[in-house]
């Protein structure tokens, strides 16, 4: 008996508490990603249930974005102001309402759902980072933004490998429902296990004056990074970079293995989340390496190079094998993962009171993809192909995919010229 109670002391010593305390925050962003690729493993199931074609199942799903992205400032200077565990709590039991709406069989209340999905998400990975602000050294904060991000793949990875199966013998109402319980026991997890304040910092008189900044004072904050050219370089190439995620992973991965590529459901369901894998090992190495060599400029300018080069020949050249494929995918989220790079730059040209607005307006601008491109492309897919509707899941071509997808070499072009512009911070956090 004393040998567990001393193992459980030291699992919950100071040491391991910050480690803790993000770990938790980030099972929330894990949750939330799950929830952010349901449509694509259920994609005929939905547009057959609303009779809708590509263009409208993109703006089915992009109904997240519409509440997710506009929200990132707002949240951001609430978590400065607040703190993240009442926030959390309440944003984990609005997905849980979000997510049963979405189960439902009319479409307007099916899109409310995912956009009450995409209000609750929106807290998430701000919040996890607003942890780790408080929590972790400052000095590895593009490593942590890393390993963030690799535990938030895990939802998606899960997500694509364990719904499509459930999908098939449950049925997709079901599937959903199980992911609100789940939504619920996690909430409860949050609101008895997170600490808004680190205790090694409560002595700090500048902790206490940051706890105690007025809103007037953070929105002056808000306004300043609105001005500031490094913060709006840092969010664009952001939002290009995470292309290959937000539109192709997310949504219309699995369809262009299924028609495109030719892939059984069950194996698209398995390959398409090597992506997300890759971005995973890509945001903890990267992350990790900037902090060493304390540079973000080059690691971002040569990762989007190598991202653009790789999606270059995955999209364009014909005849790839199942093999080439696979290990495509998973280098195009691997270069693509110094996306993760571009929060710190933001977050290193702010004061530390404001981190939490910073990085939530540097959220907000990598959001903006996934929110603009997943109904466009779709509408290309439906102009492209000639046809206006593809109620039935008709299979659309190679060709009508390289056309559509063209848009994520393109911004992944663009990211490598913005990268040029951007300051190099030197892995310095202003005061």
């Amino acid at each position: 008996m004393n040998t567990q109670t001393k193992t459980i002391s030291s699992i919950f010593s100071p040491k391991y508490l910050p480690w803790i305390m993000c770990g938790i925050g980030a099972l929330f962003y894990c949750y939330e990603y799950f929830l952010r690729v349901t449509p694509s493993v259920m994609q005929h199931e939905l547009m057959q249930t609303f009779n809708i074609d590509n263009m409208m199942f993109g703006f089915l799903s992009a109904f997240y974005y519409y509440a997710y992205t506009p929200l990132q400032i707002p949240v951001g200077v609430l978590m400065d102001r607040f703190g993240p565990r009442r926030l959390i709590t309440f944003a984990c039991l609005i997905c849980v309402v979000g997510t049963c709406l979405f189960a439902a069989n009319i479409f307007s209340i099916a899109a409310f759902g995912r956009f009450l999905v995409g209000f609750g998400s929106a807290f998430a990975f701000v919040g996890v980072m607003k942890l780790a602000s408080i929590w972790l050294p400052p000095s590895r904060f593009a490593m942590v933004c890393g390993l963030v991000t690799a535990l938030g793949m895990l939802g998606p990875v899960l997500g694509d490998i364990l719904l499509t199966p459930m999908v098939n013998i449950i049925g997709w109402h079901q599937t959903v429902f199980i992911t609100a319980i789940l939504g619920v026991i996690l909430a409860a997890i949050i609101w008895f296990s997170i600490k808004d304040k680190n205790p090694a910092q409560q002595l700090n008189a500048a902790d206490e004056l940051h706890q105690s900044t007025s809103f007037r004072d953070l929105f002056s904050g808000l306004a300043f990074m609105v001005r500031t050219r490094q913060v709006w370089f840092a969010g664009i190439i952001a939002c290009f970079l995470y292309l290959p995620i937000s539109v192709f992973a997310e949504l219309w991965g699995i369809p262009y293995l299924e028609q495109a590529q030719h892939f059984p459901e069950i194996h698209a369901s398995i390959v398409n989340p090597l992506l997300f894998v890759g971005f995973s090992i890509g945001g903890i190495a990267f992350g990790w390496l900037s902090d060493r060599i304390e540079r973000r400029k080059i690691v971002i300018i040569v990762g989007a190079a190598l991202a653009l080069i790789v999606s270059c020949i995955l999209f364009y050249v014909p005849n790839l094998s199942v093999t080439q494929i696979c290990v495509l995918l998973f280098l195009l989220g691997l270069f693509a993962s110094v996306e993760v790079i571009t929060f710190a730059v933001s977050r290193e040209s702010v004061a530390n009171r404001f981190a939490g607005t910073a990085i939530a307006m540097t959220n907000f601008l990598t959001m903006l993809g996934g929110m603009v491109f997943q109904p466009v492309i779709g509408r290309l897919l439906d102009w492209h192909s000639g046809n206006a509707l593809h109620l039935s899941g008709i299979a659309l071509t190679n060709s009508d995919y390289r056309f559509a997808l063209s848009i994520v070499p393109i911004c992944l072009a663009l990211a490598i010229i913005f990268g040029v512009f951007v300051h190099e911070t030197g892995a310095e956090v202003k005061q």
